[in-house]
């Protein structure tokens, strides 16, 4: 597995952009999230918080880039004009585990469904561009029991931050806990093979 392959680019905080087409008002808001439920609680908050708006459309975008879990909805816009432009500004911001909402006002004048699928995904755009973005890792974590004589050996394969101890408890021997990035494991567990070390996956 290559060094990239167990990066994620995904949001670094919440992001609010605007767009206003024609009287009417489109505000995304774009925030990381770790599950479809997660992703369904921020549309339904700001469903609560604008009640009076005449759409909350939304597309969300969780897990690995080659296996995401991908929903969009249009809440009632023309079929394709809202959900998937919103999941488009995902997808092209090259993000996961990001949750876009674009709440719109109707100001009166119909905009045709470009119009609209633009404005949706301008306002996608904006929120991800000011939510920011940063990269995180896919990680194991692997449990090495050992005698005290031999912790050194364990420690000396730590490597912040691609290979970190996360915990450490004596049982009355140590037992390390050990969290790496998924591209690393395979190394880290053949030189626990070869230095005769008991380890395990947790």
């Amino acid at each position: 597995m290559s060094d990239a392959s167990d990066a994620r680019r995904v949001p670094a905080g919440e992001g609010r952009g605007d767009v206003r087409e024609r009287a009417s008002r489109f505000f995304g808001f774009a925030s990381r999230v770790a599950s479809p439920a997660e992703a369904d609680a921020f549309v339904e908050r700001l469903r609560r918080e604008h009640h009076d708006a005449t759409h909350v459309a939304f597309a969300f975008r969780i897990g690995a880039p080659g296996a995401a879990t991908v929903r969009s909805s249009d809440a009632g816009e023309p079929s394709g004009t809202a959900g998937r432009p919103i999941l488009a500004a995902i997808e092209s911001a090259g993000m996961t585990d990001a949750a876009v909402a674009v709440v719109r006002w109707f100001g009166g004048t119909k905009l045709g469904t470009g119009g609209l699928a633009r404005a949706y995904r301008l306002a996608a755009e904006r929120a991800l561009a000011a939510a920011g973005s940063e990269t995180v890792y896919e990680t194991v974590a692997i449990e090495v029991r050992c005698p005290h004589a031999r912790t050194g050996a364990v420690r000396r394969l730590l490597d912040p931050p691609a290979v970190r101890l996360a915990s450490e408890r004596f049982e009355p021997d140590p037992v390390l806990v050990l969290e790496i990035r998924r591209s690393r494991a395979g190394q880290i567990e053949a030189a626990l093979t070869e230095a005769r070390l008991d380890f395990r996956r947790i």
